[in-house]
């Protein structure tokens, strides 16, 4: 037997997966959402993607991970980009490497207000922790992508706790047992993939990996502009990823876009 070629899911988080958090505060971005994403990699492309890593840290003396908060903030190890002329050197080829990779960004954000205004009524104590929706709603369109490509799935996600790793991999492996945890509200409309579905596409479980691997760092750059685009369509990095085509949405009829793209959930 054959074995499909494999696209690789490489997914990081940003922001608090409690409904409940509050910000410490105001955020100078005015955003307040989880966001689960990364992108997609064909298994042939993981070598390009290394060595143009090795090579553009290399070229800027970088011996640590890249770090989205941290690199925009001119934070901990990059504390040099508050440098302006470093940075204005710095930035336009970070933004070339990004852009000169094989992949393709995708993502499932959710505003965390719009969130608990939609579901604390209903679910009342119940209200799901919202990384299960996103993990949910970015694995089943992660592999409709593959599936149409004639490839399967394989997910790498970072580490961030025990806790928060187990759940990870419990929402994998309910989506083979049972399909999406959100089947029966509409879903039929959406075309939900059956558990079967997933088993079919989706290899395996859901393999932990360290901010280390170059993967996890781009999946951490390429997050920010994914989620920061729900709020303001006009970002700058943002922009510049879809029009490289470099977003799941660049590559659908703009029809399909709100069913099997990037997800915005319970924004304005």
């Amino acid at each position: 037997m054959t074995s499909h070629p494999e696209y690789h899911l490489f997914l990081d988080d940003t922001g608090s997966r409690d409904p409940d958090h509050e910000l410490p505060e105001q955020r100078k971005d005015s955003m307040d959402c989880f966001g689960l994403g990364g992108f997609l990699i064909k298994q042939e492309d993981l070598h390009e993607l290394k060595a143009r890593h090795v090579a553009f840290c290399a070229e800027h003396g970088i011996t640590y991970p890249l770090h989205s908060h941290k690199i925009r903030g001119g934070r901990g190890d990059f504390g040099w980009l508050k440098n302006p002329e470093k940075a204005r050197i710095f930035f336009p080829e970070l933004d070339a490497f990004i852009l000169s990779l094989p992949v393709v960004g995708i993502a499932a954000v959710i505003d965390r207000p719009g969130y608990v205004l939609r579901y604390r009524e209903k679910y009342n104590e119940r209200l799901w922790l919202m990384c299960k929706t996103a993990y949910s709603i970015l694995i089943e369109r992660a592999a409709k992508f593959a599936d149409s490509q004639g490839r399967t799935l394989r997910v790498f996600f970072e580490e961030s706790g025990k806790h928060e790793d187990r759940d990870l991999i419990a929402y994998a492996r309910a989506l083979k047992a049972g399909g999406m945890p959100f089947a029966g509200e509409g879903a039929a409309a959406y075309g939900s993939l059956p558990p079967e579905e997933f088993r079919r596409i989706v290899m395996g479980e859901p393999k932990r990996r360290t901010k280390e691997a170059s993967m996890l760092q781009v999946a951490d750059l390429m997050l920010y502009p994914m989620a920061k685009g729900g709020y303001d369509p006009s970002y700058k990095p943002y922009v510049d990823l879809m029009k490289a085509g470099k977003l799941i949405d660049a590559h659908l009829p703009l029809e399909d876009r709100p069913n099997l793209g990037i997800k915005y959930s319970c924004f304005k």
